[in-house]
């Protein structure tokens, strides 16, 4: 499931083998305690957080005069000593979980018996549950898979087993509608929602066990969409082998909608997290409708998200054919895509914030920008402008789709669209992304360059030419997923020497197109051609990624922030 890791968070996911059992079960007696001793732990527990603790040493003065008060008002007090100082005080909320700081031996007993009244076994198994997630997890999924996840604990299984395993059966029901016959896409349909069942059943392991690791973050983060992807192809196989239907262009065009949908949530959500002065009547509107509960899991369903995508898809696959589910799907996530997209730019327009450096560098990283949107970006330096960053991308994009679409395969008017491209992308990038839409630049040229290619690989009707283009699109999309996951855990994206060397979006859209021109001619050259490019980018990517992941510096990251992917 589309979701970030941060370490280490109670409720992430990430993963870590290394904390004993032992250690755990201290933790959590500690945790429950209401009695704790005057420490930042004492002040966590009573809604203080202990890094704002720290960072502030409390005169002696305050201390006796705090002795002098009840329990609750010395928590309160230094809680507002420590806000009146601007330290962050985090409150969390308790649940059912009791805390307290007891003045006398009476109310230290009745503490005492509200911790023991606390079921710790309900308690953690309804912790492993995200707190937020799509309605068909919530309600379908959830209530039994994490009962399976502890069948899991107490049989020694990890989170990256369970997470491989669904991997593993993901591709099994690739292979089932590979088949093309009614039992093998009935089959699929099933071990699709099995495989989904095990994709919420590793990170509720690893909540019930608190088992958190880089390498299980990067398995989950990446997994999902290798799932999901893959199985598109294996639909559009089936599709051939059942009646000779084609559906390689929309499996294709299946995974770049998804793809410039997740980019949309990740550029939106990098520029907007620590803006300051975070205002806008559209949030405020979107706030009160969450306060009701329908609303609530309408909202969610509307976007479309992994659980009731996956399950529409089973549905549609086991008792429709291929070409329905894709075209069903290409509906249903344009009209999530429209409405989220729609939703964030009235914020983004209505919003006074001012844009931090560190979003701005994040979205330049996610822009992918090589050496030829660089020159151009240095040659032509400009000051900051509300809106010149989405415009010249958008002109950008609509300028090589529009040309590559109407000039068809073979011309060498995609190639010169290509390169005013490459201009509008350095224009784009010349100044900061601090402009209150800049979030779509990235999304953007994502459309752009995937679209690209998807229009040649279909106009072309060069045998392989969509497949082949499938797994090129699949390879960039990786890298894009890739620098996403790397920014969230505050690493930056991946080294500039490799974006340099895969080109970058518009190299990489240049040398596309020019590839349709060289080789229209030749029988298989373009096919071949596409080939060699994903095979070449994959290897790269994956290199580098593997080496980065696997590392001891590596952050431990994915997606828990509630967003259904």
């Amino acid at each position: 499931m589309g979701r970030v890791r941060r370490k280490p968070e109670p409720d992430a996911t990430v993963r870590d083998r290394r904390c004993p059992r032992r250690r755990r079960r201290a933790h959590c007696r500690r945790a429950r305690r209401g009695h704790a001793r005057a420490s930042p732990d004492r002040a966590a527990a009573a809604g203080v957080h202990a890094d704002a603790v720290q960072s502030r040493s409390v005169a002696p003065a305050e201390v006796a005069a705090m002795r002098g008060a009840d329990a609750h008002s010395r928590v309160d007090d230094l809680a507002a000593a420590l806000d009146a100082e601007g330290v962050p005080v985090h409150r969390p909320e308790l649940g059912v979980l009791v805390a307290a700081v007891p003045a006398d031996a009476l109310s230290r007993a009745k503490a005492q018996d509200a911790v023991d009244a606390v079921d710790d076994e309900r308690v953690r198994l309804r912790s492993a549950v995200k707190s937020r997630d799509g309605f068909f997890t919530t309600f379908c999924i959830s209530p039994y898979s994490r009962y399976i996840a502890r069948w899991c604990a107490r049989r020694g299984l990890t989170p990256n087993q369970v997470t491989t395993a669904s991997l593993l059966t993901a591709l099994i029901a690739a292979a089932c509608a590979a088949t093309g016959t009614r039992p093998g896409f009935v089959s699929a349909g099933v071990l699709l929602i099995a495989s989904f069942v095990l994709d919420c059943t590793d990170g509720q392991l690893a909540r019930y066990s608190l088992q958190y690791s880089t390498l299980g973050a990067w398995l989950d983060a990446t997994f999902d969409r290798a799932k999901e992807y893959a199985y598109y192809a294996g639909l559009a196989l089936g599709a051939a082998r059942a009646d000779g239907d084609d559906v390689w262009a929309l499996a294709l065009g299946a995974m770049v909608l998804q793809t410039c949908r997740h980019v949309v949530d990740f550029a939106f959500n990098e520029a907007n997290h620590d803006a300051t002065g975070n205002t806008s009547p559209t949030a405020a509107l979107s706030g009160r409708l969450d306060s009701v509960g329908w609303t609530v899991w309408v909202r969610r369903m509307i976007v479309l998200p992994i659980g009731e995508r996956w399950a529409m898809i089973a549905v549609l696959t086991a008792f429709t054919t291929p070409r329905i589910t894709f075209y069903v799907l290409l509906v249903g996530c344009a009209l999530a895509a429209c409405y989220t997209t729609a939703g964030r730019v009235l914020r983004s327009l209505t919003r006074r914030a001012e844009r931090t450096d560190r979003a701005a560098h994040a979205l330049a990283e996610l822009a992918d920008t090589g050496p030829l949107a660089e020159l151009v970006a240095k040659a032509a330096p400009r000051g900051p402008s509300s809106y010149l960053a989405p415009l010249s991308a958008a002109l950008g994009a609509a300028a090589v789709l529009a040309g590559t679409a109407a000039a068809g395969f073979g011309s060498w008017v995609p190639v010169g669209c290509a390169v005013l491209y490459a201009v509008l992308a350095g224009v784009a990038v010349a100044a900061p992304l601090k402009g209150p839409l800049d979030w779509l630049v990235p999304p953007l040229f994502r459309a752009a360059e995937y679209g690209v290619i998807l229009i040649l690989a279909a106009c072309s009707e060069v045998n392989g030419a969509l497949p082949a283009a499938f797994g090129l699109i699949a390879a960039v999309a990786y890298h894009h997923y890739d620098t996403v996951y790397r920014i969230r855990g505050g690493t930056g994206a991946p080294p500039h020497l490799l974006v340099r060397a895969i080109g970058g979006h518009e190299g990489r859209t240049v040398a596309v197109t020019a590839a349709a021109a060289l080789l229209h001619h030749r029988n298989q050259g373009f096919t071949i051609a596409l080939t060699a490019l994903a095979a070449a980018l994959a290897l790269a990517v994956l290199t580098e990624s593997i080496r980065f992941w696997v590392s001891s510096g590596a952050p431990a990251v994915h997606d828990e922030t509630g967003e259904p992917a």
